[in-house]
């Protein structure tokens, strides 16, 4: 460790008060020699810190954190190995378009080897993130503030590698701090669609007799919902959501909520019916339109403020109008007449209403629970105003699947497809709500992944239910294996008693045998707060209608 004199400023010093000038009020850390000095001062100078156990969890907390507050997210981890643990959770971040700074540590500049030092740039930069080296003491705050600038802008994580030779280091410099990114960075109003697009727009939907208005993270973030519903109502569409804005209608009895491989049946088959698809604000991903196969009918009119012909390797729309999501949903519902409605019906809202999202039937053994049984209970049970948090896996469509959950209670993060995410996920919007109770909900093999967090949780008293369906498997990979005829024993390991280890960590813990007791769980939950795992047995034998869509039984002696 570096001896320093308490009492001089050092550039470690400086690094910490322009974090603390950008506004940042809580960091996601995780010490080593790298960062250590800079965390600490951080600290002392009133930022929330949140010590995690692994650097994954670091990045991933503030993405949620990040997603919940509206702000850039900002986590520091050391050099080496540390900055490595990043490499699952930046792509997630570069594929969601959230904005966060890390700072990482980098090996010393005077040291000729270095056990921890690599090459940082080059990982970053795989993951789709910007990567920056701070070597010159005097533009570091400088750097910091450009990195902030950059996050926003570009809407992706930056990188800053700071050796720690260097962090150690007297500050010379008498300049002042540089004015934040917040007081500098462009203010534009929202961009209004072109007459003449719009005109081509207008006389598009008059053609098409069966629309539906879809609306992504980008008519959430432009506040376009109200328009959005509008002008459905115009045109006699309905509307639906991509899996992140999942809940932006959830009041709307002409709702389809998710679009896309999480589609309920009532969804599947009024898109299949569709001859116009209206997406404002989205990424039109391939997951969005199941890879095509959502609408095979449907031309696609994009409205946002950057369209695309081509999105994931596949055409995503053959018509575009470039502005604002709210906007455009505005100015294109004024330069309709108002069409009688015929596909919004009385018979449409009920089915929507009644319909269970899947109800292919089962064979549960006695002991063990229907998933769809159990996401239904908690739906009615849950109380309406506690933050939910849906993991990643195969458990994650039962629980997409909950209609009367609005979009500012419910956060999905899962662009890159990686399970494992949802405790760190469930922190960051615990940091970013802590007046609330945060729900996570996640498969036994995701929460063992990062199960060293339950200490995090308990060490900051975070007010966190965690609720588990344990098929004591990787749910995707044996329902993939078997449906190919191949042994699922490399992805089968037996039901772990979460209750048992939660209770190890200080935590509340409770394995749910009968779901009668899940009323009583979540009341007396309700009343205690703290922390708690729910460990619910659950069938390996339901499979999710993704998996049976993507992966049929191979025919009987097939090879």
């Amino acid at each position: 460790m570096t001896t320093t004199d308490p009492h001089a400023l050092h550039v470690f010093d400086i690094l910490a008060q322009t974090i603390r000038a950008e506004g940042v009020t809580t960091c996601f850390a995780l010490l080593g020699d790298a960062n250590m000095n800079f965390a600490t001062r951080l600290a002392e100078q009133g930022c929330r810190m949140i010590y995690v156990r692994h650097e994954h969890c670091a990045a991933a907390a503030a993405m949620a954190h990040a997603r919940k507050a509206g702000e850039t997210g900002f986590a520091t981890v050391t050099c080496g190995p540390g900055l490595t643990q990043l490499m699952t959770a930046l792509p997630a971040a570069v594929r969601a378009r959230i904005p966060l700074v890390i700072l990482a540590g980098e090996a010393p500049l005077k040291s000729g080897w270095y056990n921890q030092g690599i090459d940082q740039a080059p990982f970053i930069k795989a993951t789709g993130s910007a990567y920056h080296q701070m070597h010159w003491p005097a533009r570091m705050p400088e750097q910091i503030r450009d990195a902030f600038l950059q996050a926003e802008r570009e809407r992706r994580p930056v990188v800053l590698g700071v050796p720690f030779d260097l962090q150690a280091q007297p500050w010379i410099s008498g300049a002042p701090l540089p004015r934040p990114s917040r007081e500098i960075l462009p203010k534009p109003g929202p961009i209004p669609p072109n007459p003449a697009d719009l005109a081509a727009a207008a006389d598009l939907v008059e053609k098409a007799s069966r629309i539906v208005v879809m609306a992504g993270m980008g008519a959430v973030e432009a506040g376009a919902a109200d328009a959005c519903r509008r002008l459905a109502e115009t045109c006699d569409a309905l509307l639906a959501t991509t899996l992140p804005a999942r809940g932006l209608f959830c009041e709307d009895p002409f709702n389809l909520n998710v679009a896309g491989g999480f589609s309920s049946k009532v969804a599947r088959d009024c898109f299949a019916e569709a001859d116009l698809v209206i997406a404002l604000g989205c990424s039109l991903t391939h997951h969005n339109a199941d890879a095509g196969r959502l609408w095979p009918k449907a031309k696609v009119l994009q409205i946002d403020l950057d369209p695309v012909a081509v999105s994931q390797g596949r055409p995503a729309a053959q018509h575009h109008l470039r502005c604002d999501a709210r906007l455009g949903a505005e100015s294109l519902a004024a330069s309709l007449a108002k069409r009688p409605p015929v596909w919004r019906s009385s018979e449409l809202a009920a089915r929507i209403r009644s319909t269970p999202a899947d109800d292919t039937p089962f064979d549960v053994r006695h002991g063990e629970h229907d998933p769809r049984d159990v996401v239904a209970l908690l739906e009615a049970m849950l109380p309406a105003d506690w933050q939910l948090v849906n993991s990643s896996g195969h458990c994650s469509y039962f629980f997409a699947q909950m209609p009367s959950r609005p979009y500012e209670t419910f956060l999905t993060i899962r662009e890159f497809g990686a399970i494992g995410n949802g405790v760190s996920f469930a922190m960051g919007v615990a940091t970013a709500r802590p007046d609330d109770t945060v729900v996570l909900f996640d498969g036994d093999g995701s929460l063992l992944m990062h199960i060293q967090e339950l200490e995090t949780i308990r060490r900051h008293g975070m007010n966190i239910l965690i609720i588990v369906l344990n098929d004591g498997a990787y749910g995707s990979e044996i329902h993939k294996l078997r449906a190919e005829g191949l042994s699922d024993e490399g992805a089968v390991f037996g039901r772990t008693d979460l209750a048992a280890i939660a209770r190890g960590f200080g935590l509340q813990g409770h394995r749910v045998e009968s779901l009668d007791a899940l009323p009583d769980l979540i009341a007396g939950f309700a009343r205690s707060g703290g922390a708690a795992v729910l460990d619910i047995p659950v069938s390996d034998q339901v499979v999710s209608p993704v998996i049976r869509r993507a992966h049929p039984p191979r025919p009987a002696g097939a090879g």
